[in-house]
């Protein structure tokens, strides 16, 4: 029989027992281990991320007072291309930029040839602008769009410079440039706040990775945290490097001390860290939110209209300029695709042609057109047309900036007019000044005209039965007299194409053809002064592209004042020369030639100045409206001495690139 008191089994000394609180503990070692490790990462990558967006805010900051200067350069350069101010309003321009901008240190103005017209600033070397800029000058003139040079400069105790160029147009033309000089360490110095240089050393960078700009208010960066970010000037290639000034977090020497420490501060110092990370996005926050009210300030008191589309032409933004040019309100233009309802009904086929192309990717740069406001009143404006590109670099749509250019427009129909009315009064005087000679010639003509018609009478009359009728002698006398009255109807004829009056009108003419219409004016003249003619000129000389009426006023006043300058020199001597030939650059020249008095020197400076006359009874237009016939056809009027005593007027006329003549 078995004993009902029995003893328990044994346990088993297994290995769990004791593998079990191993593994705990080195749970534990490795959770202390983990959590510094983690927690030196989590704030580097926090420095990192700070950094690149503080990093992206002053590239923004840079790049927003480089477009600030831009649109002052663009609107002193659309004021330049309409109307040349006095020097000391430009100076005074000048200045006002300098005081607007401190980084900026030098604005040059060159005209189309490349002539300095204005500068103020830091003299420029006697080598003249690096070949980066000029390289930029020319792509700037290309592309008509305005670009950045490369920086250049920099050494050890010279900050680096950069040059912006931009391109003036007018009316389709190329009328100069403005060079903007820059100093990149001032642009660092000036725009970039105190707090964040405390933290971060920053560097501008060439493409070559050559510091040309530099500041570091806390100290050199330690090389662990760190940023690069292009500026996306166009045409030069400048990067902005941030190196933080703060080094990598260390790992507690004492794990089982550091963790004690982080267990009793770690409330206090998350939320101290929490209020200071707090506290400085809110400060940003508060920096951007100013940059953006400023932003948008701007734009609102802006008088160019902006207007925004995306890819599919959908109308995105428009500020308050351009609402009040087309007269709509922004919420019924926002959104909407074309048609647009400020498009001119006469306009429409133009319109979504270059729609068209706007959405091929072919935005046309800079166009005028007519808009029609809300009331049906037009507008002439002018439209400059940029791709908008984001911050990742892409194409997101178009942004236009619209000029309404109704003032502009209505000055050039007022000198248009005044300078019709000009050219009109001075043929009427230069017929005034030869009518006499005109019915003395008018009257040889009449007269011839009158004696073969009454010979032709008395022909008839003796006609009888045992005398029949000189059909021969007859003929003849019809025929002298049909001849004289030929060449009295050219006179008139020519009299009346060059007084009358009608609008401008280029066309193909041939000079041989312009100076037979007014040689029979011009040898009245002649003869009244008992001046001999010379006409020099090529029958095969290339046809030019011209108003025909304009280039006969203009020979007919030089060769009016080549006459009177010879009144006073020996009849033998008085010798007037017409002249032409193919010029240089596809032109063609044509000269008056005197031998008269020649013109003194002080009388030569200011021999183009409206008014200003040597004739008693001249009132000084002449030349000036000789001067400007020529420069509206693009050449120039230029006077010289004659070797042989007297003077010689040329102007150049451009050549026609097509073959046919035309002649009314």
């Amino acid at each position: 029989m078995k004993s009902p008191f029995t003893l328990p089994r044994p346990v088993k000394q297994g290995p769990w027992r004791w593998l079990v609180p191993v593994l705990l503990v080195l749970l534990f070692l490795l959770v202390l281990l983990w959590l510094p490790w983690q927690a030196r990462q989590m704030e580097s990558n926090e420095r990192q991320e700070q950094l690149i967006a503080d990093t992206l805010w002053v590239e923004q900051t840079l790049r927003f007072e480089l477009a600030r200067s831009e649109e002052a350069l663009a609107a002193l350069g659309n004021d330049l291309v309409i109307e040349t101010p006095a020097p000391a309003a430009l100076q005074a321009r000048f200045a006002q930029m300098f005081k607007n901008g401190h980084e900026l240190q030098r604005i040059i103005w060159y005209d189309a040839q490349g002539q300095v017209k204005a500068s103020r600033g830091m003299e420029l070397p006697p080598e003249g602008l690096t070949q980066s800029s000029r390289d930029a000058a020319a792509m700037s003139r290309s592309t008509r769009l305005g670009r950045y040079s490369e920086p250049y400069g920099a050494t050890g105790l010279v900050h680096g410079l950069i040059d912006f160029h931009l391109p003036l147009i007018h009316a389709g033309k190329y009328m100069g440039s403005l060079v903007a000089t820059y100093n990149l360490q001032t642009l660092l110095d000036e725009n970039v706040p105190w707090w964040f240089a405390q933290d971060n050393a920053l560097s501008l960078l060439d493409r070559d990775d050559h510091v040309v700009a530099q500041r570091a208010a806390g100290g050199p960066g330690r090389g662990v945290y760190t940023h690069k970010r292009a500026l996306d000037l166009p045409g030069s290639q400048i990067v902005l490097a941030t190196d933080s000034v703060k080094a990598a977090p260390k790992l507690l020497p004492n794990l089982l001390v550091g963790s004690v420490i982080v267990l009793a501060l770690g409330l206090v110092i998350s939320l101290v860290a929490l209020w200071r990370h707090i506290a400085r996005t809110i400060a940003a926050e508060n920096a951007l939110r100013q940059q953006m009210a400023f932003r948008t300030a701007m734009e609102d008191s802006l008088l160019t209209g902006l207007r925004a589309r995306d890819l599919e032409g959908r109308v995105t933004y428009v500020n308050p300029a351009f609402c009040r040019m087309v007269g709509y309100p922004a919420e019924d233009l926002l959104g909407k695709t074309p048609p647009m309802p400020y498009w001119a009904p006469e306009a429409m086929a133009e319109y979504e042609g270059r729609f068209r192309k706007v959405l091929s990717g072919q935005a046309t740069p800079q166009f005028e057109t007519v808009f029609q406001r809300s009331d049906g009143v037009r507008v002439p404006v002018l439209v400059f047309e940029a791709p908008l590109v984001d911050a990742h670099g892409h194409h997101t749509g178009w942004m236009s900036s619209i000029l309404d250019i109704t003032d502009r427009k209505r000055a050039e129909e007022l000198n248009r007019q005044q300078q019709e009315k000009l050219e009109t009064s001075a043929r009427l005087a230069t017929m005034g000044e030869i009518s006499s000679m005109l019915a003395h010639e008018l009257n040889q003509p009449l007269a011839a005209i009158s004696s073969y018609t009454a010979g032709a009478l008395n022909v008839l009359a003796r006609e009888t039965q045992a005398a029949p009728l000189d059909t021969g002698m007859l003929k003849r006398a019809l025929e002298q007299a049909n001849t004289q009255a030929r060449r009295a109807g050219q006179i008139i004829r020519s009299v009346h194409e060059f007084v009358k009056k009608r609008e401008p009108r280029r066309e193909t003419v041939g000079i041989p053809n312009v100076v037979d219409g007014i040689r029979a004016l011009v040898e009245l003249q002649a003869r009244q002064s008992y001046v001999a003619l010379q006409v020099d000129v090529p029958d095969d000389l290339p046809p030019v592209l011209a108003d025909r009426v304009l280039i006969e006023q203009v020979l007919l006043n030089l060769t009016r004042n080549a006459i009177e300058a010879m009144q006073a020199v020996d009849p033998e001597r008085r010798v007037l020369r017409i002249a032409a030939h193919t010029g240089d650059q596809g032109q063609v020249a044509v000269s008056v030639i005197d031998n008269g008095h020649g013109i003194p020197p002080e009388v030569a400076e200011r021999l183009f100045s409206p008014f200003f006359s040597t004739k008693a009874e001249g009132m000084g237009m002449g030349l000036s409206i000789c001067r400007t016939a020529i420069e509206f056809h693009g050449g120039t009027l230029t006077h010289a001495d004659n070797p042989g005593g007297g003077t010689v007027f040329t102007f150049t006329l451009q050549q026609a690139q097509e073959a046919p003549v035309t002649e009314r």
